[in-house]
C-alpha cells in the first residue's frame, strides 16, 4: 500500500518513548539520550515519557509524579531543546488510549500472547500479571502511529518489536483502508553498557548503575565498587583492558582511552587509579547537565510548562488522526 506523504513535514518526523524511571543512568544516557539529542537535529522529532506504560508494573501515584517529572528534567539537562523537538507526557494526550483500543480490535490476542516482552513480564511479576502487560504493544504502536511518525529510533536488538507495531498498522491499514505509515526504524548504534557488577546489563532494578545525577559522595561510592578484571590479583599484574568494564567505559567519556588502557596492560596504573580516573571524567562530561538538573528540579512548574507545551503543540495531530479513525471505523 502506497500512503502520501503528509506535505506539511519539511523533514521525516520520529517518535520514541521513554519510561519515567526517574534521573536516567549512564547507561540510559549511552543507549538512548545522547541519540535523541543528535536526532532532534536531523528529523521532526517527538519523545514521549511513557507514563501509561509504566502503570503496568508501578502502582505508586507519589512515586510516578516524581520519576516522571525526573526524567523530564534529566532529558532537558542532557540535551534536549523544547524548540527543536516536541517532549510531553503521554496521559496528557488521552487520545493514545483510545486508538490503543481501536487498535486492539484488529490485533490478534496471539500475536501478543507470542512477545518476548509480555513473557519476561510474567516471569518477572508473578503477581502482578495485568491486563495491560498483555497490550502493552498495542499502546506502543497507538503512540507511534497516532502523529504518523514514519521512523522510530531503536537499537538493533529492539527491531523485533517494532516489526509487532507494522503487523497492527497492516491489519488496521488492510480493513479500513490506507491510514497510517508503517514506521521504519531508524538503527542508532546503542551500546550495551554493563552495570558496576561488570556481567549484566546496567539496571536500577538490579542495583548496578551510575547514577548521573548522584551526589558526587554516591557516584564515588558506585564507581569505586565497580568490578574490574578478576584476573588482576596484584597491583603490579598486567591487566586486560578488552574485559575490565572500567576501561571500557573509559571509551565514551575519554578521548584518550587507549593511553588509559595500556597502563592496564602494562601494571603502570592500577584498578584503583582507573577507577578514580573514570570518577573525575564523568564529573567533568555532566558538570554543566548536573547544574543544568538541579535548577530544573528546582522549578518543577518550569518543567510542566514545557510538557504542557509539548502536549498542547502535537494536539491538532492527535486530533486529526482520531477524527480520520473514527470516521474510517463508522464511529459517530
Amino acid at each position: 500500500m502506497t500512503i502520501e506523504a503528509d506535505p506539511t513535514i519539511t523533514r521525516p518526523r520520529i517518535f520514541s518513548g521513554i519510561q519515567p524511571s526517574g534521573a536516567p543512568h549512564i547507561g540510559n544516557d549511552l543507549g538512548a539520550i545522547r541519540n535523541y539529542v543528535k536526532l532532534q537535529h536531523e528529523y521532526e522529532a517527538i519523545y514521549c515519557i511513557v507514563d501509561y506504560h509504566a502503570l503496568t508494573s508501578l502502582h505508586d501515584p507519589e512515586r510516578l509524579r516524581r520519576q516522571t517529572l525526573e526524567m523530564a528534567a534529566a532529558l532537558l539537562a542532557l540535551g534536549l531543546d523544547p524548540e527543536r523537538c516536541t517532549l510531553f507526557v503521554q496521559s496528557h494526550r488521552p487520545e493514545h488510549t483510545e486508538l490503543a483500543w481501536l487498535l486492539m480490535t484488529v490485533t490478534p490476542v496471539s500475536w501478543l500472547e507470542r512477545t518476548p516482552t509480555y513473557k519476561e513480564k510474567k516471569a518477572s511479576q508473578p503477581d502482578d500479571v495485568n491486563h495491560g502487560l498483555l497490550t502493552y504493544p498495542v499502546l506502543q504502536a497507538a503512540d507511534i502511529v497516532m502523529y504518523k511518525a514514519s521512523l522510530v529510533p531503536v537499537g538493533k536488538d529492539q527491531a523485533a518489536h517494532l516489526e509487532l507495531s507494522r503487523e497492527i498498522v497492516r491489519a488496521f491499514n488492510a480493513r479500513y483502508g490506507d491510514t497510517f505509515p508503517e514506521p521504519l526504524a531508524v538503527h542508532t548504534e546503542s551500546p550495551i553498557v554493563l552495570g558496576t557488577d561488570g556481567i549484566r546489563k546496567m539496571s536500577k532494578s538490579i542495583g548496578n548503575t551510575i547514577d548521573i545525577f548522584a551526589p558526587e559522595d554516591v557516584l564515588r561510592k558506585q564507581i569505586m565498587s565497580m568490578v574490574t578484571d578478576t584476573q588482576r590479583i596484584l597491583r603490579t599484574d598486567p591487566g586486560r583492558p578488552e574485559v575490565c568494564n572500567v576501561c571500557q567505559l573509559h571509551r565514551p567519556y575519554s578521548a584518550d582511552f587507549e593511553r588509559i588502557w595500556e597502563g592496564e596492560r602494562t601494571a603502570r596504573t592500577g584498578c584503583v587509579d582507573t577507577k578514580k580516573l573514570l570518577l573525575a571524567r564523568i564529573l567533568e562530561h555532566y558538570a554543566e547537565p548536573r547544574a543544568r538538573y538541579a535548577e530544573l528540579m528546582d522549578d518543577p512548574d518550569g518543567v510542566d510548562r514545557i510538557l504542557a507545551d509539548g502536549a498542547e503543540r502535537i494536539r491538532p495531530m492527535a486530533q486529526a488522526t482520531m477524527t480520520e479513525v473514527r470516521e474510517k471505523m463508522g464511529l459517530r
